[in-house]
């Protein structure tokens, strides 16, 4: 039995890339015809120069928040947005290259409300390759606990398990007694769904008096996953992995047998960038997780996925040879409000971008609410005459607050992605 899901998965990294950047030019044209937001996103970019990292670094990051924007605007008739009948316009903002038909199976609405299509071709989400990895095979019985109820969780993990050839019990949440019987009854040898409740499922059998043996492996994701609970499954047999995915861009990474990061999905080009901004971080460096999606139906183009990461230097011990990252280490949005305003973590990277000689900066809110205290921790190459000062004037200008200046050495400040550390006593 083969221990990889296909042969893309043991390439060699320069061949893969080769691949992506030279498939990146085509599928930005497509989404350019017939995505209209993408089509504003990439206004006066000529797609068929950007086949390189580099190139691609210099487009625009969209964010959820701006998805979010643009599909409220088109289904109220907002001011800046000119509502098109056309449902990618109206109904997913522009973003999707899809409407109603043959081309589109779902369509699924997640907090806010925003709307994600599913298109029709098979394992749209891309998630059998995680199953695969967590031991998942054709004949087994998936017990489903992703939910069914509008967004798309449950849809990802059951077309994924039919492209593997698995039968799959749709159990969705909550009723958790039913959950134990259908269990004892059906007994699926796997288990999909959050990590928590599953651990509720088997709590619920040892109140029960019952055993349910038959659950050998779980593929979980939608939120963290320690350490403390992988063991705790293990223990009853069960080696659960995890995924690492969103409702807009499907399935992002995954873990494997080697236990060492989150291998990155075959068909997505990803970047960590400094929170609020568009700029590449190096390797090893944490910051948010801008993602590519080379997607016909859903094209995202620098997608920021408003979470923290970072990658990790070399290959995975399980064979595997795709770039890995750490997993999901917190939000890279950390707009706070200081003295009644906000501030964003684009307004700390607007102060660096003027200061050449800075190399790093973390605004630190400290006080107690009332009275709000913000200094500016900056790490720099040399400190020029009166560089303090006019930090400061610069701070005002751009935040419209005041803010003290601290010098720190080179690599003094934690490499954690954060720009904006709020550390104020709310008691």
């Amino acid at each position: 039995m083969t221990d990889f899901y296909d042969s893309a998965e043991t390439r060699h990294q320069a061949e893969r890339e080769q691949a992506l950047l030279l498939a990146l030019p085509h599928a930005l044209r497509h989404a350019v015809a017939n995505a209209p937001a993408v089509a504003r996103q990439l206004q006066g970019v000529d797609a068929t120069h950007i086949h390189t990292r580099e190139a691609l670094s210099q487009l625009p990051v969209i964010r959820k928040s701006d998805l979010l924007t643009l599909q409220t605007e088109a289904r109220m008739g907002g001011a800046a947005f000119e509502v098109q009948r056309d449902v990618r316009e109206r109904v997913f903002g522009g973003f999707s290259a899809v409407g109603w038909g043959s081309k589109t199976r779902r369509v699924f609405a997640s907090p806010g409300p925003l709307y994600e299509p599913e298109g029709s071709t098979p394992d749209y989400w891309r998630f059998a390759r995680a199953l695969f990895a967590a031991g998942f095979r054709s004949g087994d019985l998936v017990h489903n606990c992703f939910s069914y109820h509008f967004t798309p969780a449950g849809s990802m993990f059951e077309t994924a398990a039919h492209a593997l050839g698995c039968t799959v019990f749709p159990a969705g949440v909550g009723q958790t007694e039913q959950q134990v019987q259908a269990i004892l009854d059906l007994e699926p040898s796997g288990y999909t769904g959050t990590p928590s409740f599953l651990k509720i499922i088997l709590e619920k059998a040892d109140e029960l008096g019952v055993n349910l043996p038959s659950i050998k492996r779980a593929l979980v994701s939608g939120e963290a996953f320690p350490p403390s609970l992988r063991d705790w499954f293990i223990a009853r047999d069960i080696q659960a992995y995890q995924a690492y995915g969103s409702a807009d861009l499907g399935m992002i990474a995954y873990e494997t047998s080697a236990r060492d990061g989150l291998v990155l999905s075959e068909d997505l080009l990803l970047e960590i960038v400094r929170p609020g901004t568009g700029a590449v971080l190096p390797e090893g460096e944490v910051g948010e997780v801008v993602i590519t999606a080379l997607n016909t139906a859903y094209p995202l183009v620098r997608f920021g996925t408003g979470d923290l990461s970072a990658i990790l230097p070399g290959v995975s011990p399980c064979g595997r040879t795709n770039t890995r990252i750490r997993g999901w280490l917190g939000r890279a949005d950390q707009t706070t409000k200081v003295r009644g305003m906000f501030v964003h973590p684009a307004q700390v990277a607007q102060v660096i971008a003027r200061y050449p000689e800075l190399i790093k900066a973390r605004l630190v809110v400290s006080g107690r609410m009332g009275a709000d205290q913000m200094t500016l921790k900056v790490e720099c190459t040399s400190q020029p005459p009166a560089l303090a000062t006019r930090l400061e004037q610069t701070v005002r200008d751009v935040t419209k607050l005041r803010a003290d200046i601290e010098f720190v050495d080179p690599n003094q400040l934690p490499n954690d992605g954060k720009v904006i550390e709020d550390v104020r006593a709310y008691d």
